[in-house]
């Protein structure tokens, strides 16, 4: 992608420190960032499951806080060291990249009001992973506390020109997630055993449909949508309805 582009920015969003090494992070970094000649961006979030493959998730703003001062060390050159709770560089390590800058753009992947505070002070941009729900912006705004910080949203999302057939598929796709992120959204109130309204935590319809919620989100303060897979019956299929149908209706 980095090879065929020239203006685009490229990144993962978002990397988990406590599955692959911030040191491994830095490197895949700096490599996509050469590559792609300074328009690479870094995403990071706690993440989610880790239970499940056995992963300490004890402190995990404090390995989040330390993953970023890694990365950003070694990025700089930095060869100090990092001694951390979670994580720790020895002085004298350093990249066995090319670096093309000594920093990339940072955006943080959280749903908590205390990581949200303390992205506002070190991010250029917060993801709200899993939401398509404008009422959550402006209370992420409140947490962020830093007017700087550009809020960003990614979701399920599938366009077909069956508006009905990608409600549904989006439905199922959505499915998974809701377990982990429903909770977390302060203005639905849910309660115990209260069916979340799946809408507000995808994007789907027809081409029409999915420009009006990319609108709806913008106005409510959001600086990009992340249009998530499946995308549609296929990932081609879908890349190419959003490309062809969609962003033409946006206007930028």
């Amino acid at each position: 992608m980095a090879r065929v582009t020239r203006r685009i920015r490229l990144g993962p969003a978002a990397l988990n420190p406590f599955t692959l090494h911030p040191y491994e992070i830095a490197g895949q970094i700096a490599t996509l960032d050469s590559v792609a000649e300074g328009r690479a961006f870094l995403g990071l979030a706690k993440g989610a499951w880790l239970d499940r493959l056995g992963i300490e998730e004890a402190r995990p703003l404090t390995g989040l806080k330390e993953a970023v001062e890694i990365i950003r060390a070694l990025l700089a050159g930095d060869e100090e060291g990092v001694a951390g709770e979670r994580f720790t560089l020895m002085p004298g390590t350093k990249l066995s990249y090319q670096r093309t800058r000594d920093s990339v753009p940072l955006l943080i992947g959280t749903w908590g009001p205390e990581t949200a505070r303390w992205a506002g002070t070190v991010a250029d941009e917060v993801k709200l992973g899993g939401s398509a729900n404008p009422d959550l912006v402006p209370v992420a705004r409140e947490w962020i506390a830093n007017p700087a910080v550009r809020v960003v949203v990614g979701c399920v999302s599938v366009v077909d020109e069956d508006g009905d057939w990608a409600r549904e598929r989006a439905r199922t796709a959505v499915e998974p997630y809701l377990g982990v992120v429903a909770h977390l959204d302060p203005t639905l109130d849910l309660r115990d055993g209260q069916q979340p309204p799946f809408e507000r935590f995808c994007i789907a319809g027809t081409p029409e449909e999915v420009a009006a919620r990319v609108v709806e989100l913008w106005d409510a303060g959001v600086g990009r949508v992340e249009l998530g897979t499946p995308q549609s019956r296929t990932t081609i299929g879908g890349v190419d309805l959003i490309c062809e149908r969609v962003l033409p209706l946006l206007g930028r």
